[in-house]
């Protein structure tokens, strides 16, 4: 089948679609026949108002939209693959709501909070030498409370997928938390995140309630990658493989950005959710305010650092303050202690990951010949990372 053609056809499918209709990706073979298809696309719009439904995704070659589960062009000869896309969720720990609270000295300097998460990895012992001053973190999440006092200074563009002509405000809370964890810079009442001189790039993927389609997070994933961040943080997850989602993940890392993911919440020993179960993504378990791994978090072999995970008090909607629970946590730690370890020396993700597995604490004091993922230490990451 000709461009013209699949696109007019394209065209009048989307314009079939009802309240029926679902999210698929329609996936080229070849970066030639997608870019070719892409540039007449361009050019049939203004004729084709439908095709301005269809959002292009570079990074894996493939086009987004809304198409009726039984569209006939998925049994057209000669059509590109097809495929209805996934839903995702964010990994934080579903149970009884949290209270919200004033920021009030946990410990700390003055009058400003530091989260226990970031005393226990030791972060403020190495703001002397790092602060992750203008690393760029994508956080691709819910969004991000535009007017937090203690995230004002951190945040920098970001992308609103859900609708792009709004900015990624945060609806949902958890990537308020997330970016507070990682870059907050809270003055007098405020919090201090593991990394406060880093910069924050919002990319709202998730909705109010906490989900997103695959298609939207590699959409996310695309934009950190054009607009040359240094890490992405994913924190959440999904059971089943995506072969689009680790084309995405793969480009990325390829064109060396740093993916930290959390494992997810199911307590399970022996395996852990995706995309943190990908090898070139750094993938994140969480611990308790003990430091022993949370029984709540994924686990084994598959993980690469434990970080805090429990009750990790952040940053929260309208200015407030959170305390919330999920490997979601434990992975802000871990993107915060890359930008200050980025901040000191150029490295790239396999470096990163390794010098994060090789001078982590251990967790098992029983003696054992496997190398077992460790928790995370500031101090340790950041020598590690000088001597590379």
């Amino acid at each position: 089948m000709d461009i013209a053609t699949f696109l007019h056809l394209l065209h009048e499918e989307i314009g079939l679609t009802k309240q029926s209709g679902k999210k698929h990706m329609i996936r080229f073979s070849s970066a030639k026949e997608y870019y070719a298809c892409k540039s007449q696309l361009k050019r049939m719009r203004s004729r084709l108002s439908n095709l301005s439904k269809v959002r292009a995704l570079d990074i894996i070659h493939a086009f987004s939209c809304t198409l009726r589960p039984d569209s006939k062009l998925k049994h057209s000869a000669g059509c590109p693959v097809i495929e209805e896309d996934t839903k995702v969720t964010v990994h934080q720990l579903i149970g009884s709501k949290p209270t919200i609270k004033r920021a009030s000295a946990q410990s700390g300097s003055g009058s400003n909070t530091i989260p226990w998460g970031v005393n226990q990895i030791g972060a403020p012992e190495v703001w002397n030498k790092s602060l992750g001053l203008n690393v760029r973190v994508g956080v691709i999440d819910t969004g991000i409370d535009y007017n937090h006092p203690d995230l004002r200074n951190s945040i920098s563009r970001g992308i609103n997928l859900l609708n792009q002509s709004m900015l990624p405000f945060d609806d949902n809370g958890h990537g308020t938390h997330i970016a507070g964890t990682i870059a907050a810079t809270g003055r007098q009442t405020g919090i201090i995140g593991v990394a406060p001189r880093s910069i924050i790039h919002p990319v709202k993927a998730f909705d109010h309630s906490g989900s997103a389609y695959v298609s939207d997070i590699i959409a996310g994933i695309d934009w950190c990658v054009n607009n040359d961040l240094d890490i992405i943080n994913m924190s959440f997850g999904m059971k089943s493989y995506n072969r689009a989602l680790e084309q995405a993940v793969l480009n990325a890392y390829y064109r060396g950005k740093v993916i930290v993911a959390s494992s997810g919440n199911d307590g399970k020993r022996k395996t852990i959710d995706y995309p943190a179960r990908f090898p070139q993504v750094v993938s994140v378990g969480a611990t308790t305010r003990l430091g022993r791994i949370a029984p709540f978090s994924n686990r084994g072999k598959q993980i690469d650092i434990y970080a805090p995970g429990e009750r990790v008090y952040s940053s929260w909607l309208h200015g407030k303050y959170n305390e919330l629970s999920g490997t979601s946590m434990a992975t802000a730690h871990v993107s915060g202690v890359i930008a200050l370890m980025l901040s000191v020396k150029p490295l790239s993700p396999q470096q990163i990951k390794s010098v994060l597995r090789r001078c982590a604490i251990g967790i098992n004091k029983r003696e054992s010949k496997r190398w077992q993922p460790g928790h995370l230490n500031a101090r340790r990451a950041l020598r590690a990372a000088r001597q590379v």
